[in-house]
């Protein structure tokens, strides 16, 4: 991973807006290029339209279509290389329950071992 430029893009899905907010201005300031999404249905859109995102970050409990494992299993089926991190404050998550090569941190947790976390998946 050359240390000139940015790290490659990720997307953070959180329904709670401060925490969606904190998360992704905390990836930026570490060098991640971030899309951000309240939902899984948004996070899909965003997949289908930026073929740079290299890392899904996202909570478990969100409203709408699916909840991030079910949004974490989708990706795994349709975009393999994308590395998954899931996040929760509520459900924890055994490692049956991620897609292969998923990592799980509760919430709350700390970003810089998030980034991190990330930047050894990378590698």
């Amino acid at each position: 991973m050359p240390s000139n430029g940015p790290l490659p893009a990720i997307l953070v899905v959180e329904d709670e807006f401060l925490i969606l907010s904190s998360t992704a201005n905390d990836l930026r300031d570490a060098g991640f290029t971030v899309f951000e999404a309240s939902n899984a249905d948004d996070a899909i859109a965003l997949l289908e339209t930026h073929a740079e995102i290299r890392i899904l970050f996202t909570d478990v409990d969100m409203p709408g279509s699916m909840n991030g494992l079910k949004l974490s299993a989708a990706v795994r089926d349709r975009w393999p290389p994308i590395l998954i991190i899931v996040t929760s404050g509520k459900t924890p998550v055994g490692g049956t329950e991620l897609p292969t090569g998923g990592r799980f941190f509760p919430k709350p947790y700390n970003t810089n071992k998030i980034a991190s976390a990330m930047q050894e998946m990378l590698a």
